[in-house]
């Protein structure tokens, strides 16, 4: 990996899960494939990939992935699904920022933001 991928000072890893295209199989009656990876989005590397059971277990994989990877320096994005507690003390006791999206479902978090913005 180290071959291939060159450090930068604020490098942004996107964490994200995504469903497999054609993966479900109608035979066996198995669901599709659920993969959450991490992407160094300036050197276009896939560092990281976790298989999920569903899209729910993507707040399971992600913890996973986090500790895998140096994030020293590094700005993590994770969207609403990954909007987690554990997940952002993760980055922040690896040496990293986050950069985590917020839904209207999470309705005291996305309120204290809205409020603060107001301000």
């Amino acid at each position: 990996m180290q071959a291939v991928s060159e450090r930068t000072d604020g490098q942004l890893i996107a964490i994200d899960g995504k469903v497999l295209r054609s993966s479900y199989n109608r035979d066996e009656c198995q669901s599709a494939i659920h993969m959450v990876s991490d992407f160094a989005a300036v050197n276009g590397v896939v560092l990281g990939q976790f298989k999920t059971d569903a899209k729910s277990n993507e707040i399971t994989a992600i913890p996973e992935l986090l500790n895998a990877l140096d994030l020293k320096g590094c700005l993590v994005s994770v969207d609403a699904m990954g909007c987690q507690t554990e997940i952002a003390t993760t980055i922040i006791n690896k040496g990293g920022d986050y950069l985590l999206a917020v839904k209207g479902n999470q309705h005291k978090l996305h309120d204290a933001i809205k409020s603060k913005l107001k301000q």
